[in-house]
C-alpha cells in the first residue's frame, strides 16, 4: 500500500529535525554546520523550494540580527560599557549587596540594546577590575553578571535573536508583529524578579572563589594560580654545553615543559628574556612548571650515546624506502601542518624526515611547518606505504631518492645515532610516543637494536626496554642540548623572587580570555605558535575551577578559559590589542574612541525612535544605524566583520526553512496536538506551564535561536488549537528561552565568565535552578496583566 505523499513528507521533516537536534546536542559539528546541512537537506529531499530556502538570508529577522551585532559593536568601541562601569564603581562604594545590585542593572539595561554576549565581554573587565579595587572574589560577581545579561534581553524586540524569530514567526502566520517595547513590561518583571532574588538569596549561593583552585579571596593573580608552588630555580653549570644557546633552542619547553620567567646573571635580573637570549654558564634560572618533566630527562643519563651503528643507506635492507613526495595544489595537506594531519598516523607510518621549499631545506620544527604546494617532503617508510602515497590527492609526484642524494640534495647526514637506554631509566617501560623523544628533542627514532636484532620503522606505541640501542636521526647541536639539560639541577631553599614584583624591570603578570569573535578556539599553543607569535609565556590555563599547568603547549584553548600570561609589558599591551583576545582589566584593553561615544548613543536613540514612531521597519532602522556608526568613525570598516557572529547569521538564516516545513507539511499542528492532548484538558495554566518549561530545558541544550524557530509554529498551532492568544504565548516562550541558567553551556554568556570566576558545572546549577523558578513565577503573575491570555 503507497504511503501517503503528505504523511512521507511529514515524517522526513521530522527525520531532519531529529537528526539536526541530536547534532546541536552532541556537538558533533558546528552549529552553522548542522544548519546549512539542514537547509541543503530540506532541498533534495524536495520538502522545501530551492528559492524559498535562501530567502531566510534576506529575512528581515537575519538582517536586523546582523544589524545589531554591528551596532553593539560600536557602542562596545565607543566604550559605553566602560563609562557604564566607571559610573557603577562610584555609585556602588564598597558594599557587596550594593555593587551586585548595581552591576546587573547595567548589564540588564545594556543587554535591551546590545546583544548580550557582547555586553558580558565588555562588562567583564570592568566587574574583574572592580572585583580587584574592592578585594572581592570574582566568583561573586561574574554570574550575576551573565544572567543579568540574559534577563536584560528580555525587555525589548532587539534584546535578542530569539524575540526577533517569534516576531517574525508571527508575521509568517498573518499575524500583527511584536514592536519594539512589546516585551518590556513582562521582561522588566523578570529583571527586577530576577535582581531581588540574586541580591536576597542567590549571592549566598554563589562560591567564594577565584579563578584559580581553592576557596581562598585574595585577588592577587600569582597566589589565585597556585604560581608560588610552580616557580623553581634551576642552575646552569659553569662548563655547559649549553653555553651560547638560545633560549628558543635550549629545549627547557619542549622537553622539560618550563617557562623561563627570568635570569639571574652576575647580580643581575633580566626579566622576561627574549628567545633569542643566549645561556651561559653560571646562570640562574628562574623557571615556572611542574618538576616532573624535568625529573624525568634530567635526573639521571637515562640515554647513552654510542658510536654509529648503521647509516641511512643500511636501513634499505630491512625494508626501508626513501622517496620525495610533491604537495599537490588544493589537497588536504597545503595549508596545514604535520601535526595537524597526524601525518604518521594518517600514512601508515611514513615519517617526514625535511621539506625542501624551493633552494631552502628545512630539517628542524617540521611539525610545526605550514605546507606549501609545490613543497617536496623527504620521506621514509616501508616500500608498501610509501608507495601507496602516488594514489593520494594530497600528493603530485612520488620520486625514489637515493642515499647518496641526502647530503647532496637535502644535506642531510646518513649516519644514524645510537642512544642506549640505561639501567634504571625512567624511558623503561614506556611507549615511544609518551617518550616524547621526536617532539622534545627533534629525534627522529628510525629504529632500534634489541638482543642483536635490528627493528626499524617503529611504531609509536613500541615499549621501550632496559638495553634498547635506539637509532635516532638527530642534528648533533639537538644532541649537545639533550646532553647539556642533563647537568641542570634545582636549586634547594632559595628565594624565589615573585613575579608581580618584576613590574618596574618592565615584565609583568596578565589575565586574559578568548573573545566572542576570536578565531582560536579549539587550538593548542604549539599551533598558533603562542610564544613565537605574541611573544609572552602561557603559564596556566582556568578551567571549570581547576588550574591546568602542565603540557600547555597541547592543552586546547576553549572559549570560556581564562589565560594566565607572562612577558614584556609592550608585549602584553600588544596582544591585548589583538582582536582574539580579552584583557581581563580594564587598563589593558584595546584603545577606546570614548570621545565618540555620545555619538554612538546618539545614533542607537535615533534608531530606537525611528522604529517606535512607526517611521521605518525595525530591519532598515537598524541597517541604517549600523551604516551610521561606520560613517561617522565609531566604528572602523575592518573591524565590521569582527563584531558580526557569523556562525549564529547562518544558522538563523538555514534553519528558518525548517520552521516553514513544520508549518507547511502539518508536522508543526501535530505536534501542537500532542501537547494539547497531555495538557489541553487542564486549562490554560497548565499549557502556560508546559510550554515554559519545554521551552527552558531545549534552551539548555539548543541554541536559543534554534529553539525559538522549531517551537514557534508548534506553539502558535498550540494557540489556536484552545483558542489561546498567540501573543500570549510566544511572549512566554520570549521569557523563556533566555532563561538559560542552569549549565555553562546553556549559552555563551555562562561560558565566557566561567573561567574568570573559577566556576564548575554545578556553580550555574545552584543558582540558576531557583533563579528560572522564581522568574517563571514572577512572569506567569506578570503575563495576564500585560497580555490576554485567550485569542480576542
Amino acid at each position: 500500500m503507497p504511503i501517503d505523499p503528505a504523511l512521507l513528507d511529514m515524517l522526513l521533516v521530522g527525520a531532519v529535525l531529529l537528526g539536526a537536534v541530536t547534532l546541536f546536542i552532541t556537538e558533533k559539528l558546528p552549529v552553522d554546520v548542522v544548519a546549512l546541512l539542514v537547509l541543503v537537506s530540506l532541498v533534495v529531499l524536495g520538502l522545501v523550494d530551492p528559492n524559498e530556502a535562501v530567502v531566510g538570508f534576506g529575512n528581515p529577522a537575519v538582517v536586523t540580527i546582523l544589524a545589531v551585532f554591528i551596532v553593539s559593536g560600536g557602542l562596545a568601541a565607543t566604550g559605553i560599557a566602560n563609562l557604564v562601569g566607571r559610573f557603577l564603581l562610584r555609585m556602588a562604594g564598597d558594599g557587596e549587596l550594593r555593587l551586585l545590585v548595581l552591576i546587573m542593572v547595567g548589564a540588564g539595561i545594556l543587554s535591551g540594546f546590545m546583544n548580550d554576549i557582547g555586553v558580558a565581554a565588555l562588562m567583564l573587565p570592568v566587574v574583574m577590575d572592580i572585583a580587584r579595587r574592592t578585594g572581592r572574589p570574582p566568583s561573586k560577581l561574574l554570574i550575576p553578571l551573565s544572567f543579568a545579561a540574559l534577563m536584560g534581553g528580555k525587555m525589548t524586540l532587539i534584546g535578542t535573536a530569539a524575540n526577533l524569530l517569534l516576531s517574525e514567526a508571527l508575521v509568517v502566520e498573518g499575524l500583527e508583529p511584536f514592536t519594539l517595547f512589546d516585551f518590556f513590561p513582562v521582561g522588566l518583571v523578570a529583571l527586577t524578579a530576577g535582581v531581588a532574588f540574586m541580591a536576597l538569596v542567590g549571592r549566598h549561593l554563589l562560591p567564594a572563589r577565584t579563578s584559580g583552585s581553592g576557596g581562598g579571596v585574595e585577588v592577587d593573580l600569582a597566589d589565585r594560580y597556585g604560581l608560588s608552588d610552580r616557580l623553581h630555580i634551576v642552575t646552569v653549570p659553569e662548563r655547559t654545553l649549553l653555553e651560547g644557546t638560545p633560549l628558543a633552542r635550549s629545549r627547557l619547553g619542549s622537553a622539560l615543559d618550563l617557562n623561563v620567567v627570568a635570569i639571574l646573571r652576575d647580580g643581575r635580573l633580566m626579566a622576561a628574556p627574549k628567545p633569542d637570549t643566549q645561556l651561559r654558564g653560571g646562570d640562574r634560572l628562574l623557571v615556572e612548571g611542574e618538576l616532573d618533566r624535568f625529573q624525568l630527562y634530567v635526573s639521571a643519563h637515562h640515554l647513552m650515546p654510542g658510536r654509529a651503528l648503521l647509516t641511512v643507506e643500511d636501513l634499505a635492507a630491512h625494508g626501508v624506502v626513501t622517496a620525495s613526495a610533491e604537495i599537490a595544489a588544493g589537497g588536504a595537506l597545503e595549508g596545514r601542518t604535520l601535526l595537524d594531519v597526524r601525518f604518521r598516523q594518517r600514512y601508515d607510518g611514513v615519517i617526514v624526515l625535511a621539506v625542501r621549499r624551493g633552494e631552502e631545506v628545512l630539517r628542524t620544527k617540521l611539525e610545526h611547518v605550514s605546507l606549501r604546494a609545490g613543497d617536496l617532503l623527504l620521506v621514509e617508510g616501508t616500500d608498501t606505504a610509501v608507495h601507496a602515497l602516488e594514489g593520494r590527492a594530497a600528493f603530485g609526484a612520488i620520486t625514489p631518492v637515493a642515499p647518496s642524494q641526502l647530503s647532496a640534495d637535502w644535506h642531510l647526514d646518513g649516519r644514524l645515532i645510537p642512544l642506549t637506554v640505561n639501567e634504571g631509566s625512567a624511558l623503561v617501560g614506556r611507549t615511544l610516543e609518551e617518550s616524547r623523544l621526536g617532539d622534545a628533542f627533534s629525534m627522529g627514532v628510525m629504529g632500534l637494536v634489541r638482543d642483536g636484532e635490528t627493528h626499524v620503522l617503529l611504531s609509536p606505541d613500541e615499549v621501550l626496554r632496559e638495553g634498547d640501542t635506539l637509532l635516532v636521526k638527530t642534528r648533533p647541536e639537538d644532541l649537545a642540548v639533550g646532553r647539556g639539560l642533563s647537568h641542570l639541577r634545582v636549586e634547594t631553599g632559595a628565594v624565589i623572587p615573585e613575579l608581580e614584583a618584576m613590574e618596574d624591570t618592565g615584565a609583568g603578570l596578565m589575565e586574559v580570555v578568548l573573545s566572542p569573535y576570536s578565531r582560536m578556539d579549539g587550538k593548542t599553543p604549539r599551533e598558533i605558535r603562542f610564544r613565537d607569535r605574541f611573544g609572552v609565556s602561557l603559564l596556566a590555563v582556568s578551567r571549570g575551577g581547576e588550574v591546568l599547568d602542565t603540557n600547555r603547549r597541547d592543552l586546547s584553548i576553549r572559549f570560556g578559559d581564562a589565560l594566565l600570561l607572562f612577558g614584556p609589558q609592550r608585549k602584553l599591551g600588544a596582544l591585548a590589542e589583538e582582536p582574539d583576545f580579552l584583557a581581563l582589566t580594564e587598563s589593558a584593553q584595546a584603545q577606546l574612541r570614548e570621545e565618540k561615544a555620545p555619538l554612538a548613543a546618539g545614533i542607537l536613540a535615533a534608531m530606537l525612535t525611528v522604529v517606535i514612531l512607526g517611521l521605518l521597519p525595525i530591519s532598515i532602522a537598524a541597517l541604517s544605524a549600523a551604516v551610521a556608526m561606520i560613517i561617522t568613525g565609531c566604528l572602523k570598516p575592518s573591524e565590521v566583520y569582527r563584531t558580526v557572529e557569523w556562525p549564529a547569521i547562518v544558522l538563523v538564516a538555514g534553519m528558518l526553512p525548517l520552521g516553514l516545513a513544520m508549518r507547511d507539511t502539518g508536522l508543526a499542528e501535530v505536534a501542537a496536538r500532542a501537547v494539547i492532548g497531555a495538557v489541553g484538558d487542564l486549562g490554560p495554566w497548565v499549557i502556560m506551564t508546559a510550554i515554559f518549561w519545554l521551552t527552558v530545558a531545549a534552551a539548555q541544550v539548543i541554541p536559543t535561536a534554534v529553539v525559538a524557530v522549531l517551537m514557534a509554529p508548534i506553539v502558535i498551532d498550540a494557540a489556536n488549537q484552545v483558542g489561546m492568544s498567540p501573543h500570549a504565548l510566544l511572549m512566554l516562550m520570549a521569557m523563556a528561552v533566555s532563561s538559560s541558567f542552569m549549565t555553562p553551556v546553556g549559552h555563551a554568556v555562562n561560558v565566557l565568565v566561567m573561567g574568570p570566576g573559577g566556576y564548575t558545572f554545578t556553580d550555574y546549577t545552584k543558582v540558576g535552578l531557583p533563579l528560572t523558578i522564581v522568574i517563571f513565577v514572577a512572569v506567569m503573575l506578570a503575563m495576564p496583566v500585560f497580555w490576554p491570555l485567550m485569542a480576542q
